[in-house]
């Protein structure tokens, strides 16, 4: 298993080259500049000139390039072309908020996933059954943003019951969090169902059955124990996406975390900010897989001793 381990450890190095690499062409394949002349505030062209050669956009792509990877090195994620700021002292104030309403939205998916999902398997086709199917259903195809825009009339403006906009109290949070949290809840919700029906309906279960082993025993130990396999696979993608996909909701909610100000540095051609976001959410996304991978040998035995 170490050895596992430090393998995919040092695999991360090579993928996050490669992100890089396409992130770098995308992002300078796009039209316009971030000094390009604002028509409410227009740059005269030799300030334009001078600031295209101090923070070298002038030169050619692979110089550029060759540049970048250097100071990535060196850990070193440069300065934003926007704000007089480093990108890593942007990414250091701003990304704990994502972080914090992503793993949020994450504990309240599963605090009202788990215990549905078993209860709708153990009580197939009965009323708890139907109504997680149809919280399911209902959160798998209503985008965030449209149930944002509906809780933010109904709770905001018409009740009043909560702030609309910013961050800081719980007051604040509740929306965000919910709302974050309703499609990992519905997918997760339907996983652990088909996967508590799956292993309830295996031959070791009617084994225990068969020995007098009493039903919560048999649940806890063996078919929920099981079960959880292909929900943990579920849990390491659906925690990186929580972190990592929450700048709609930061749109909407005016939140300061780095997805709304990845958002606006696209807008900007901050290209630092962009490719800087790009690879701390490609590294978040790859320690989650790692996780999952190390989660299935403590779950399962049979996985951690096979080759």
């Amino acid at each position: 298993m170490l050895t596992y381990v430090v393998r995919r450890v040092l695999l991360l190095f090579p993928t996050l080259f490669v992100v890089a690499v396409i992130v770098f062409a995308l992002a300078h394949a796009a039209p316009g500049s971030p000094f390009d002349p604002n028509p409410d505030r227009p740059l005269p062209p030799q300030t334009v000139e001078r600031l295209n050669r101090y923070y070298g956009v002038d030169r050619p792509l692979y110089e550029q390039f060759a540049m970048y990877m250097g100071n990535l090195v060196r850990l070193d994620l440069g300065r934003s072309l926007v704000q007089d700021r480093t990108v890593a002292q942007i990414i250091g104030q701003q990304f704990p908020v994502s972080a914090q309403l992503g793993l949020q939205a994450l504990f309240l998916a599963l605090a009202i996933a788990l215990p549905l999902g078993v209860i709708s398997a153990l009580r197939q086709n009965s009323a708890i059954d139907h109504g997680g199917i149809l919280l399911a259903t209902l959160g798998t195809t209503v985008p965030s943003f449209v149930v944002a825009i509906f809780a933010i009339y109904l709770f905001g403006l018409n009740l009043g019951l909560v702030p609309l906009v910013g961050w800081g109290t719980p007051k604040h949070m509740i929306l965000p969090t919910a709302i974050l949290a309703l499609g990992a809840t519905a997918f997760l919700t339907r996983i652990t169902r088909a996967s508590m029906l799956e292993a309830i309906r295996q031959d070791y279960v009617r084994t225990a059955r068969s020995k007098g082993l009493s039903e919560q025993t048999i649940v806890v130990w063996h078919v929920l124990r099981n079960a959880m396999i292909p929900v943990a696979t579920i849990i390491g993608p659906a925690t990186a996406a929580l972190v990592t996909g929450s700048f709609i909701i930061e749109w909407f909610f005016a939140i300061p975390g780095i997805g709304r100000e990845f958002v606006l540095s696209i807008n900007r051609r901050d290209y630092p900010l962009i490719m800087g976001v790009y690879l701390l959410y490609a590294l978040i996304i790859a320690v989650a897989n790692l996780v999952v991978d190390i989660v299935y040998g403590l779950i399962d035995p049979r996985i951690r001793v096979s080759k």
